[in-house]
């Protein structure tokens, strides 16, 4: 088989399931041997079974590496993480891109809008004029409801200074707070799923043997024991 996608992993677990040995060519070879025979390039179906064929034949193939037990677990939640870091990164960047467009001297108050009271900020009053429009000593009453220590009133001035001031958009602003509540909730959703997703990975490593003894090196994370395992 020619490994390009996911469509060949189905069939090559079938195979192994009825001990029918499978094998797998290198898609670069097939490319390059695809001219041999009529000197074309081209793709068809019939063509590309012949020349998997014949590399076949002639010995040029590898057996995939099909991970079974708990380091099939892993590769599964490692490929998974990958998806869900994409997702994370890409959503982060819808943020910063939001924030851009509303309420761009945000970072000069937030350098981190992924902190407590900047997360209040953005769920509770994101736009200029909702800063404006609940004032400092509002502002400061919302942090203290939902942070345990206190939070600043010079922040909030700050804040409410950076909001008057703002040359961000102002128009759309009904959707615009829709926009960054959907983006939040984005946020939490894939911050909780990766939370959970790491738990049970360090659960499958302390039933992998050595697996434990490599984490207790320093400097040596679960999510490198984890990479190299599933991937082994």
């Amino acid at each position: 088989m020619e490994p390009t996608g996911h469509y060949w992993l189905t069939m090559t677990h079938y195979l192994l399931q009825k001990e029918i040995k499978a094998v797998v060519v290198n898609p670069a070879h097939v490319k390059k041997s695809k001219e041999f025979d009529d000197n074309s390039p081209t793709k068809n179906d019939i063509k590309d079974a012949r020349v998997i064929a014949q590399l076949v034949k002639d010995g040029r193939y590898s057996e995939p590496n099909i991970l079974t037990g708990k380091y099939a677990e892993l590769r599964v939640a490692m490929v998974q993480r990958e998806r869900l870091m994409r997702s994370l990164i890409e959503t982060k960047n819808q943020v910063h891109n939001w924030l851009d467009r509303y309420f761009p001297e945000y970072p000069t108050v937030f350098k981190d809008w992924e902190g407590k009271a900047s997360m209040i900020t953005l769920k509770n009053f994101p736009l200029p004029q909702d800063v404006v429009n609940l004032g400092m000593e509002g502002i400061v009453t919302q942090w203290k409801n939902e942070v345990k220590r206190a939070v600043g009133a010079k922040r909030a001035i700050k804040l409410v200074e950076a909001a008057s001031t703002s040359v961000g958009i102002s128009l759309g602003q009904t959707m615009a707070r829709r926009e960054i509540e959907m983006l939040l909730e984005q946020y939490f959703l894939l911050t909780k799923q990766l939370d959970e997703l790491a738990h049970d990975v360090v659960t499958i490593l302390e039933e992998i043997p050595g697996a434990v003894q490599m984490l207790a090196i320093p400097g040596l994370g679960w999510i490198t024991v984890a990479g190299g395992a599933s991937f082994r």
